[in-house]
């Protein structure tokens, strides 16, 4: 496994290996990386003749400077769980290296996409996003990129992303990975006390409830139904929407005309968990 800094080199890497006719999968990582990760690696090691996975913490969409202070970063055990994983190159880019004219986001419209739920919540975090998601597929060009559905809004600006900027390359969603309790895995559950951590799969569970709850009531009484069940929990709700996966816009109605997905996210004392499911 070869391990990057520099975006030339990376570039240079690259066209050698195209130029002999070679697929290249991306994974984008923010590291502190997990078997959720593993799951998208594999995935492209699947698809393509070689994987590149780049770890980087993006400091522009972080609206909350205390949560990009907080963001573990594991260099080096992230570099063998990588190696083990079988992945060609890994990059390490500089912040600088990323932003050399400085930290700012490129302003985007994604139909109103960005707007929904995370968008209401963490303002400018999209931005953040797609900006540094359009610089690594600018220097990277893969043929295939991989994401996971734990994000799910951030999956579908993605996707808004390549379609509205014509870029030649696939964006393959890759399935929630789950630890055997249910909680959705990601690396902020590092940072949950033991208390929270037994409270945590509550998520999940409320979640597969609400699911069987809304075959037989209304969408504003599974809202009312996932709010009371959190209330009996230590975790705080900050928002559950039943949503268009298409659109990501709040349905007022269960149709089977349309595919729709519950989205959560709960604070655990001060950090924050997301997840979602899909609800037909």
């Amino acid at each position: 496994m070869i391990i990057l800094r520099n975006s030339e080199e990376l570039k240079t890497w690259i066209e050698r290996h195209r130029s002999s006719g070679k697929t290249i999968g991306f994974v984008p990582t923010m590291g502190a990386l997990h078997e959720g990760h593993i799951s998208l690696v594999r995935q492209s090691k699947l698809e393509n003749d070689v994987t590149i996975v780049s770890v980087f913490v993006n400091p522009t969409q972080f609206n909350n400077p205390e949560d990009l202070k907080k963001y573990p970063r594991t260099e080096e055990a992230d570099g063998q769980l990588l190696e083990q994983a079988g992945v060609e190159v890994v990059f390490f880019p500089t912040v600088e290296t990323i932003y050399p004219e400085g930290q700012k986001s490129t302003h985007f419209n994604f139909q109103g996409i960005e707007n929904q739920m995370e968008g209401k919540f963490r303002p400018g975090h999209f931005d953040g996003v797609a900006t540094v998601v359009q610089k690594f597929f600018e220097i990277v060009q893969p043929d295939r990129a991989y994401f996971g559905e734990k994000d799910f809004q951030q999956l579908r600006i993605i996707q808004e992303l390549v379609k509205q900027k014509r870029l030649p390359l696939q964006i393959v969603p890759v399935a929630i990975m789950r630890e055997s309790d249910g909680l959705a895995m990601s690396s902020r559950n590092t940072r949950l006390s033991q208390d929270m951590r037994k409270e945590a799969p509550n998520i999940y569970q409320i979640l597969q409830k609400a699911k069987v709850f809304l075959e037989d009531h209304s969408v504003e009484e599974t809202k009312e139904f996932v709010s009371e069940a959190f209330s009996k929990t230590k975790l705080k709700l900050e928002y559950f929407e039943i949503a268009d996966e298409s659109t990501l816009e709040s349905v007022s109605t269960n149709s089977d005309s349309r595919k729709i997905r519950g989205f959560i996210a709960v604070f655990a004392d001060d950090i924050r968990l997301i997840d979602n499911i899909s609800l037909n």
